[in-house]
């Protein structure tokens, strides 16, 4: 097996260590490994694939020590044949919210939440995914 070094804050590996301890890891590779398989099968779901898809993605950030904010708007531009709205709110005292609604296929939708995952200094990063023509099953 080949061994990877990653970089990360010392709080995050002190979460991660914790969490295979309380979990019943056998340590924190084994963790990396499920997270990996996690997020590589995230929109590998077959029922989702060839459909008109809607999806609500939002993102947390400190807007006083980050450029996030930009960044989110540039994506929204260069997106904007995906992106239906967009939606930006202050939370608590130093904290902001860009929510972003997506209309549009499986593989185009990942795309969109990689990038904004990838953005440096997101705090937290949530998505939810719907097929359009089972909007009306919830009527």
């Amino acid at each position: 097996m080949t061994v990877v070094s990653v970089s990360m804050p010392d709080d995050l590996l002190e979460r991660i260590d914790e969490f295979a301890e309380n979990h019943g890891y056998t340590g924190r590779s084994e963790v990396f490994r499920e997270a990996s398989r996690n997020l590589l099968g995230e929109f590998q779901d077959k029922r989702l694939e060839d459909r008109e898809l809607m999806a609500v993605v939002t993102v947390i950030f400190d807007y006083e020590t980050t450029s996030v904010e930009e960044k989110m708007m540039h994506l929204r531009h260069d997106h904007e044949d995906l992106v239906a709205s967009n939606f930006h709110s202050h939370v608590g005292d130093h904290y902001c919210m860009e929510l972003f609604v997506l209309e549009g296929e499986l593989e185009d939708i990942s795309s969109f939440v990689g990038k904004v995952r990838a953005t440096k200094d997101t705090l937290s990063v949530d998505y939810s995914v719907l097929p359009v023509d089972d909007i009306g099953m919830f009527s």
